[in-house]
């Protein structure tokens, strides 16, 4: 006889609604973790630098007065694409992915976004390291080719980050609506804020730009935590159990 479940339905989830703690979600929780953290300080450390100028030669000159600073959000923001791309990666080899319950294009959308995201970093701690031996008016002068065009790296990764990392959420609103709970509260939530992170590309709405950043953080914050719980894993099995029983 010929079942309709999907892949993955024969393993032992129906039989009981406990599994084993799953050692990659609560991997993937600890750095979505990490990654909300390095991304706070990166935005605390980028903002005390204030160097977001109207123009690049404004710009460097205000990175050469606050290279401390600067630095330091360079770092965050790189050390933070490193985690999610950890993160991304445990993702994918979580039951969940692996037997079909969820999509393997949303760990690929972190993976994506995770990828842009420690290229800009690298950029921005690139642009410190050329304002070395100069300060203040010195710093001012005419940046060269190669300044010029780590600068808009940075510029374009930082965006394409955030806007990959939007779509993730949007992609897994489907999901997280589907497996019910406290999932599919967070589902619309999801689906509002991977919308507001397209906008990004809009460089006159820095209000929504910011509202969605914090938007981001606390989904890393509150998906992290549900991961190291355990939660994400007990909604699924619940959702699962049903399918596998009624075989």
């Amino acid at each position: 006889m010929q079942h309709s479940e999907r892949p993955g339905a024969d393993s032992p989830i129906g039989s009981e609604a406990v599994r084993p703690a799953d050692s990659p979600a609560r991997k993937a929780g600890v750095f979505l973790l990490l990654t909300a953290l390095a991304t706070v300080l990166m935005v605390v450390a980028r903002v005390l630098a204030d160097a977001d100028q109207p123009t690049l030669t404004e710009s460097l000159a205000a990175i050469s007065e606050s290279r401390w600073s600067y630095g330091a959000s360079g770092a965050a923001r790189l050390i933070s694409g490193i985690t999610l791309a950890v993160a991304a990666w445990s993702l994918l080899r979580t039951w969940i992915i692996r037997e079909r319950w969820a999509t393997p294009l949303v760990p690929g959308l972190f993976g994506l976004s995770a990828a842009f995201t420690a290229v800009s970093g690298a950029c921005a701690v690139g642009l410190v390291v050329s304002t070395l031996g100069a300060s203040g008016p010195a710093a001012a002068g005419t940046p060269d080719a190669m300044t010029e065009a780590t600068a808009f790296v940075r510029w374009l990764t930082g965006k394409a980050g955030f806007s990959a990392g939007g779509v993730a959420l949007l992609v897994a609103a489907r999901y997280q609506w589907k497996a019910g709970g406290a999932l599919r509260c967070i589902a619309p939530l999801s689906v509002i804020t991977g919308l507001a992170m397209q906008l990004i590309w809009v460089d006159a709405l820095t209000v929504i730009h910011r509202v969605s950043g914090v938007a981001f953080v606390l989904w890393l914050l509150v998906m992290g935590f549900m991961l190291v719980t355990g939660r994400v894993e007990r909604l699924f099995v619940s959702r699962s159990s049903p399918a596998i029983s009624g075989r």
